[in-house]
């Protein structure tokens, strides 16, 4: 009896053990996966109400650490825990792939969502539009418009440029975005100078790209383009001046609006380099950025025998071999004008 007594208490403690055993092993199991299933429910889930409107900004610095890119997220309102979102980028093998730059996320974006956009670097596109026939400074002017860029960009030599829609990311120098448009122009450039037609008037590429910027100037109707430069390159075969009103006015405004019309003093001064109606050959630089078409027309006109053309009062131009025919259509104009002007 006595032995009996003794072996209870020693089977009542092993069967408490066991009991707490199974009871912490319970609990444990129980934490692990409420822990588990908030982790997923923050990863997955809807994340942080932006604080402003619709969308969440985050700056992302170039060379920014996983530590420093979580806080910055966290900071912003796009995810609700830095730590978790660094196990979730560990987790998931993203740590490393992150990249700098701009980034907008809808409001209440999951932590996947944000941490996706980020390893895939679908940072916000910027751009800046710079139409054809600008000028030089003017392509400055817009880009020191551009708040969301940084730095000082000197004004490049007129015709320098390649008038296009350009990306841009936030704090981008404004230096590195016009260096993007003068490479775009000079890779387009050394394509269409290599498939050049042969025996044009122009010797190099710099005056093929004179010529396209008077070109550029003189029609904005993409059609008119070759048939315009089909007529500067007959007179300039021909030895006859150019007689360019475009030229004129950059010589006077470097190519900003007059106004107004162009004064009869102006057409005679002989002072302006780039007076093309007394002077011989080609001004002495671009007047503008001309744009793939212009390039494209001067450097593979098609064969014409107009020398002369004006505007035929709608908007486009008539064009003629002759300056009887040419004549006779100035007439027209003239008269359309005073139709115009009495009504």
């Amino acid at each position: 009896m006595s032995r009996k007594v003794a072996r209870a208490p020693g089977l009542s403690l092993m069967r408490r053990l066991v009991i707490m055993l199974i009871s912490a092993v319970a609990t444990l199991t129980v934490a692990v996966t409420i822990v588990s299933l908030w982790a997923v429910w923050s990863y997955r889930g809807p994340g942080p109400r932006a604080t402003q409107g619709e969308i969440t900004n985050v700056m992302l610095r170039r060379g920014s650490g996983l530590n420093e890119i979580a806080t910055s997220l966290e900071r912003s309102g796009a995810v609700r825990s830095a730590t978790l979102f660094i196990a979730a980028a560990q987790v998931t093998g993203a740590a490393r792939e992150l990249k700098a730059g701009e980034y907008e996320f809808p409001s209440r974006a999951p932590m996947a969502r944000v941490l996706d956009d980020i390893r895939a670097g679908r940072i916000v596109r910027r751009q800046i539009t710079i139409p054809e026939g600008m000028t030089s400074e003017m392509v400055i002017d817009a880009l020191n418009r551009e708040e969301s860029l940084t730095g000082v960009a000197p004004t490049p030599p007129e015709g320098a440029i390649l008038p296009e829609t350009y990306d841009f990311e936030r704090g981008e120098d404004r230096a590195a975005v016009l260096q993007r448009m003068m490479d775009a122009r000079d890779t387009l450039l050394a394509t269409l100078w290599a498939q050049r037609k042969a025996n044009l008037p122009v010797t190099t590429p710099e005056e093929a790209v004179i010529l396209a910027s008077i070109v550029e100037k003189e029609t904005g109707i993409a059609s008119e383009r070759p048939r315009v430069a089909s007529i500067f390159v007959n007179r300039l075969r021909k030895g006859m001046r150019l007689e360019s009103d475009p030229t004129i006015i950059y010589g006077i405004s470097k190519g900003r609006p007059l106004g107004r019309g162009i004064r009869k003093s102006e057409l005679i001064n002989p002072a302006n380099r780039y007076n093309t109606y007394l002077i011989d050959g080609l001004p002495p630089t671009a007047i503008a950025n001309p744009g793939r078409a212009a390039l494209a027309a001067v450097l593979d006109p098609p064969e014409t025998d107009d020398l002369f053309f004006v505007a035929d009062g709608t908007g486009g131009h008539d064009f003629s071999p002759t300056y009887e025919e040419h004549a006779r259509k100035v007439e027209r104009l003239r008269a359309i004008e005073r139709g115009q002007a009495g009504k």
